[in-house]
């Protein structure tokens, strides 16, 4: 019989074939070929060569008649690429009689389906110099976290070029079809930022514009949360407003420092002049009489403070209290920022202005926040947004830690934990534990800003809203907010 004259067999031939390919053997899966190209060799390296093929593994089905001298035998196969791992793939080896023996019908789909009809097979690399900034626990940063405007120009800081690989099928008249790809990873640097934190400032803020809240770790000066939403281009960290009464802590520094007892009986009348000079009022002149200094702080008696301040302090005094407190120095954040300033003056209507937090005294909201975190922590600690080592590369060398005097602390502790008692800020929603001082700043011809700063176990926060009116009607309900949400 013809077929008897037939040299080897379908299945012997096709079980060379996968052989001598999975040994990388072209030359001998060259000669099982019927009438190969000219480029069988070239193409198969090519393929190896330009998808940077580690290694290949071939699996043979069923071997099946496809009629008289021909036969074919479905396989799948795994090529290992360098760069993107295991990409598997299924194709079909066609074999059938000629010359009088089992030859291979070789097309360059044979190799990949996807080779056929002049489609071909490409590495292509991508690179990202992008970076991106997480928070302390490596999370990504909440969605509307008001923190943006901060992180978005700090990422150059920590670009650098990554690469990454996308293998792609190219048709001629189709689309690219990208099978697999491993995108570039950008540079990942951890900020201060908490996650839970952040995401409770940013809602607490969710329906007041043109507001801000700031959060620090008095233990470490880290920036827990940093939420801002002030317009026009405003910043929390570097543009200064008038703090209005939230200064009065300052002024109860130095006051307490030049010997005033918290228990002492003071004035609290509902208008009083300096001799020779200016009057001044308590928010509606209400007149509380002679109330303890800690009380005339809880009510935030202006008339209070003017007269202390003018009579027990110069300018210079509370000038020199306020830098230990932080004001009159650049603060290295890693996003930069300042405090405020307190200008020194011997003229006594504005030192009474300045000690009610109005006059020429301003302060960001940044400053407030890190006041705060120093009556906790009876340490005022140069707050920040990196790690110690990327603030120094980005911002030099911050200002050391200034120990704060023992006894002036424990009496602010308690005057702002009176605040909250039964002062400015009581019967607002806030949890226990929480002390802190209100402020309500006027602004000539405009709404006064509203702030409220305090602190919590090992978190003190600063709330200001520009032009939002009383610091207990606007920013007072922010931090309840805040501190229900966390």
């Amino acid at each position: 019989m013809a077929s008897s004259r037939v040299k080897g067999s379908p299945g012997r031939t096709a079980a060379a074939y996968f052989d001598a390919w999975r040994r990388g053997n072209v030359t001998a899966m060259e000669r099982l070929v019927y009438q190969p190209p000219a480029d069988f060799s070239v193409r198969h390296r090519k393929l190896s060569d330009d998808l940077h093929v580690e290694s290949l593994t071939l699996t043979p089905g069923q071997l099946r008649s496809t009629g008289e001298g021909a036969a074919e035998v479905p396989f799948t196969g795994v090529r290992k690429l360098a760069e993107l791992g295991d990409w598997p793939f299924g194709s079909t080896l066609r074999l059938a009689v000629r010359d009088r023996a089992w030859k291979v019908l070789w097309a360059p789909e044979t190799l990949h389906p996807l080779l056929k009809d002049g489609g071909t097979l490409e590495l292509e690399e991508e690179e990202t110099s992008g970076a991106e900034l997480v928070t302390s626990e490596g999370d990504r940063i909440p969605n509307d976290s008001y923190a943006e405007a901060y992180l978005n120009p700090l990422k150059p800081e920590f670009e650098q070029v990554n690469y990454g690989w996308a293998l792609v099928s190219k048709v001629p008249g189709q689309p690219d079809t990208t099978l697999l790809r491993r995108a570039p990873k950008a540079n990942v640097e951890r900020t201060t930022i908490s996650r839970a934190v952040q995401a409770a400032a940013a809602r607490a803020l969710d329906a007041v514009e043109d507001s801000t809240m700031i959060v620090i770790r008095p233990s470490t000066g880290e920036i827990l949360a940093l939420a801002d939403r002030l317009g026009e281009n405003y910043s929390a960290v570097r543009d200064v407003f008038p703090p209005g009464s939230v200064f009065k802590t300052v002024t109860a520094a130095a006051l307490l420092k030049g010997g005033l007892d918290p228990a002492a009986q003071v004035g609290c009348p509902g208008t009083y002049q300096i001799p020779f000079h200016r009057p001044f009022s308590n928010d509606g002149e209400v007149d509380r009489g002679t109330v303890t200094f800690t009380d005339a702080f809880a009510y935030s008696c202006n008339t209070t403070f003017v007269e202390q301040a003018t009579t027990r302090l110069t300018g210079e005094e509370l000038r020199r209290t306020a830098d230990e407190w932080g004001f009159g120095r650049p603060i290295a954040t890693g996003i930069s920022g300042t405090c405020g300033t307190v200008p020194e003056t011997d003229d006594l209507d504005m030192l009474g202005a300045d000690a009610i937090g109005q006059g020429e005294v301003v302060s960001t909201p940044l400053c407030m926040a890190a006041l705060a975190a120093a009556v906790q922590s009876g340490t005022w600690r140069s707050p920040r947004l990196l790690s110690p080592e990327q603030v120094r590369r980005i911002d030099g060398a911050p200002h050391a830690d200034v120990q704060m005097d023992e006894g002036v602390v424990a009496a602010l502790r308690d005057m702002m934990a009176a605040v909250v008692d039964y002062g400015t800020a009581s019967g607002a929603g806030l949890p226990e534990g929480v002390a802190g001082k209100t402020g309500t700043a006027e602004v000539e011809g405009e709404t006064s800003h509203a702030w409220f700063i305090g602190y919590r176990d090992d978190l003190a926060f600063c709330v200001f809203v520009r032009h939002g009116g009383s610091g207990r009607s606007a920013a007072v309900p922010i931090a309840a907010r805040f501190f229900k949400g966390l």
